[in-house]
């Protein structure tokens, strides 16, 4: 394995990410401290218990949701399309790195930057909120999990788009509603049928249910559903990505 080719492309990244602060960083934190304000503070004070935990407390794994995914996705999809748009990705396909090593590198700072995030948005929500985390080991696995499995998807987000447009058709018109209807601010047991056997459908309800679940030991599906299904998601997006470099789709041509 080629360990320098891996560091090389995943310290580029990073150092665009901090000559970017305000805009990697700075800019999703502030916007999630104006959810905390609005629906933890502000509206959370007048709203009962959901499962035993304050409303405020509880819609926090929810919004470290939101931002990790559309934040993944953005990262991974932006490192790996650049090149595609500037004409570099040749240099990068003819140099001696294998595609695993190409991916390991885009995707690993991508993830390491949303891990970053979510961990960040962590602390801040410490700010207006008060929690706790029953399962420390399981949140962080699920964090690291899901920030990779994204990564995954946005780096082949990346590899399909053609133009920058693209870049946000899939993460705003598709990501960020299934988030907002997949449990990130309500227990989808409030959902009457159908709409709660229809949920279930959504993938992104087995993110924020496993999630919530490490921090406050309550889920809206059984936490190993959850693990299996993000599991399964990751797998799916390497396989794609194996095919992408098997048979260069648009990135050789």
């Amino acid at each position: 394995m080629n360990i320098y080719g891996i560091m090389a492309i995943y310290k580029f990244e990073m150092a665009r990410t901090f000559r970017t602060l305000m805009q990697s960083i700075a800019s999703p934190v502030l916007s999630t401290s104006l959810y905390f304000i609005v629906f933890g503070t502000a509206i959370g004070s007048r709203m009962g218990e959901i499962d035993g935990v304050s409303y405020a407390a509880f819609i926090i794994p929810g919004l470290v949701m939101l931002s990790l995914l559309s934040e993944s996705i953005s990262n991974a999809s932006f490192g790996i399309f650049f090149p595609k748009f500037s004409g570099t990705i040749y240099e990068v396909l003819s140099a001696p790195v294998s595609p695993f090593e190409i991916v390991a590198g885009y995707v690993g700072a991508a993830a390491t930057k949303s891990v970053m995030l979510g961990l960040l948005i962590l602390l801040t929500a410490k700010l207006f909120v008060d929690y706790t985390i029953v399962h420390p080991f399981w949140m962080l696995a699920f964090l690291v999990m899901t920030a990779v499995t994204f990564s995954l998807f946005g780096f082949i987000i990346g590899i399909w788009a053609d133009d920058f447009q693209k870049l946000q058709v899939i993460p705003l018109m598709v990501i960020t509603p299934l988030t907002f209807l997949g449990g990130a601010f309500y227990s989808i047991n409030m959902l009457p049928e159908p709409w709660q056997t229809i949920s279930l459908f959504n993938p992104v309800v087995y993110l924020v249910s496993g999630f919530r679940w490490a921090f406050y030991g309550v889920a809206d599906v059984n936490v190993v559903l959850s693990l299996g299904m993000t599991t399964l998601f990751m797998v799916t997006c390497l396989v794609i990505i194996s095919w992408i470099f098997r048979t260069g789709y648009r990135i050789r041509s």
